[in-house]
């Protein structure tokens, strides 16, 4: 067992532990050895081998027993006895925001609610406001949280989606006989959310895959098990206090049909009903297990070879969407979409001078060691007080310190911006003469989201129309399974962008994908500029471009339409010239 399935195991022990009442001391004491093997480098079975777990801060000598026999046996008795006795409808509930352990633990005791049906019934009976330590306002809010799950079902963010699947695909990439195994569905696609989880295995012999399937740490329910398709229930511990549960459903077919199932279960359902109709065209018959004629199979050993089979270019999995793909690739004119390492460096990163958690210097570290070659640095303006915003003072001094730990850096270069907010009325938080003081200015809405839809679209179209503005932040303010968007006439928006020459922000942070990649299609056909920025509040989360890189592909996007693909000294002319013309 690796390093990230036990961590799995022990953070959930520690969850368990608090639902049965256990000390705080003792639950803290499994989730911070989860961080610590999560954290750790190198191969966690070699250090147990080498009996060097106590080395590893936070281990005691109960942990290392137990740490040892997972890495050694692949499970736990003690685990698989919490487990047993604890129903999953409880671990369930804690996906509701404020409800924690102690919580749960209050609620199934006093009043025998064990899954999230009984807890909305007692709310609407209002049996939870009368116990201890709930009351009216925690009564309304878990029925608000309920309400939100049921309008977004099981859907998780991508970033999230995938710790899940990278889980599941470790526990199972040894088993013996697989020879290949892939993630299909809406997250091979990279939709931003992901409702269930898909794997695909290819064997001659599916019968130990599917033993092992349903028994990997973190499966709390069974569903079914087949000789072919296992469904499971996985709940999984993301760390910060957030845990996901989903649905996820492991396929093993033979080696000669993966390629053909790997299409069919990546889907969409909309591109594989347009591609089967092009089979039947030709005389073939297209399905998840191969692709024949009237006397024989079409061998294909990969994708490609099914899509060449139909007169089509390789389609991409992100292009899936039946939008035009299949005519484009018929007729050779799919675009070569944008990689993640085109990327020469990003925009919109928040350090300690406002709400981040890193300092400038090592900010610019973390993108160093990323790859990068430029970093832009766009703390928040003035009057958005709450996350400690620069007065113009301060601003002279944060510009202080750039210019310092850029004198020390080595080909690597860090550009002074901001993120500056959007007024009420359209007008920008900063005056000209401290806006002419940055070399790119992304301007954002963070205030007064309910205005009416013809407010805020004139109110952010007047911000993408300033002579000082570089480029448009987090269009239409939403927040994934947790807030819409204000409401906002984006084309109006996207044609004065295009009218005026400011740019477009696809924000990669997981939370928002903001713009979504439909609209970042119709950015590319008006002509706008894209930009790739992490919104990163922490060094770790400038990594966030990947998912980015994700909503670009998705909207069809190549190298030359994504501002940040240039090089340091292209992008240092650009700033300046459009500060020169106005």
């Amino acid at each position: 067992m690796d390093k990230q399935l036990v961590a799995t195991v022990l953070s959930e022990i520690g969850t368990l532990l608090a639902l049965k009442g256990e000390n705080s001391f003792r639950c803290n004491a499994y989730h911070a050895a989860a961080r610590a093997i999560e954290q750790m480098e190198g191969d966690l079975a070699e250090v147990v081998a080498a009996g060097k777990l106590a080395e590893i801060r936070g281990i005691g000598d109960t942990l290392q027993e137990k740490i040892t026999i997972l890495v050694t046996t692949g499970s736990l008795p003690f685990y698989e006895e919490l487990r047993t006795a604890t129903p999953p409808g409880l671990l369930e509930m804690l996906r509701l925001p404020g409800v924690g352990p102690k919580k749960v633990k209050t609620l199934y005791e006093l009043l025998k609610i064990d899954d999230i049906a009984r807890l909305r019934l007692a709310c609407e009976q209002g049996q939870v406001a009368e116990l201890k330590g709930f009351g009216e306002k925690t009564q309304q809010k878990i029925l608000e949280g309920i309400e939100f799950l049921s309008r977004v079902g099981q859907r998780v963010r991508i970033d999230e989606a995938w710790e899940l699947a990278s889980t599941l695909l470790e526990g199972l990439r040894d088993c013996k006989g697989i020879k290949r195994l892939e993630p299909c569905g809406s997250l091979r696609r990279r939709k931003e959310t992901i409702n269930d989880i898909d794997i695909l295995a290819s064997a001659d012999d599916a019968a130990p895959i599917m033993a092992r399937f349903v028994k990997l740490p973190g499966v709390i329910q069974v569903v079914g098990q087949g000789e072919t398709k296992s469904s499971v229930v996985f709940d999984h511990d993301l760390g910060n206090g957030r845990r996901v549960m989903m649905n996820a459903d492991l396929r093993v077919v033979r080696p000669q049909q993966f390629p053909f199932a790997l299409h069919y279960f990546t889907g969409s359902k909309e591109h594989n009903i347009a591609v089967r109709a092009r089979a039947q065209q030709r005389g073939l018959k297209l399905n998840e297990y191969e692709l024949a004629g009237p006397k024989r199979s079409i061998p294909c050993k990969e994708e490609a070879d099914l899509f060449r089979a139909l007169d089509l270019d390789y389609i991409a999995p992100e292009l899936r969407e039946n939008t035009g793909e299949i005519e484009a690739a018929a007729e050779h004119r799919l675009p070569r979409l944008v990689e993640a390492n085109d990327l020469q460096g990003t925009f919109h990163c928040h350090t300690t001078w406002s709400d981040g958690t890193a300092g400038v210097k090592e900010m610019a570290q973390a993108a160093q060691k990323l790859g990068y070659k430029y970093l832009g640095i766009g703390d928040h303006s003035q009057s958005l007080a709450i996350a400690s915003g620069l007065t113009p003072e301060r601003v002279r001094l944060q510009h202080a310190e750039i210019d310092q730990v850029n004198a020390k850096l080595k080909e690597f270069r860090i550009f002074k911006g901001t993120e500056c907010d959007i007024l009420a009325d359209g007008r920008l938080d900063y005056d000209d003469e401290v806006l002419a003081r940055f070399e790119y200015v992304v301007a954002s809405v963070h205030t007064l989201f309910n205005m009416s839809t013809e407010d805020m679209t004139a109110r952010i179209v007047r911000a993408v129309s300033h002579p000082r503005v570089s480029m448009l932040g987090h269009a239409t303010g939403r927040l994934l399974l947790r807030r819409d968007g204000y409401k906002v006439d984006l084309e109006a928006v996207l044609q004065a962008a295009a009218k005026h020459g400011t740019m477009i922000e696809i924000n990669a942070h997981p939370n928002r994908l903001d713009i979504d990649w439909i609209h970042a299609k119709r950015a590319r056909a008006l002509g706008v500029k894209l930009v790739i920025n992490p919104d990163a509040h922490s060094a770790d989360e400038i990594g966030y471009i990947r998912y980015g890189v994700d909503v670009a592909r998705r909207g069809w996007l190549e190298k030359a339409d994504v501002f940040n693909t240039a090089g340091p000294d292209d992008i240092a002319k650009a700033f300046q010239a459009r500060r020169e013309s106005k």
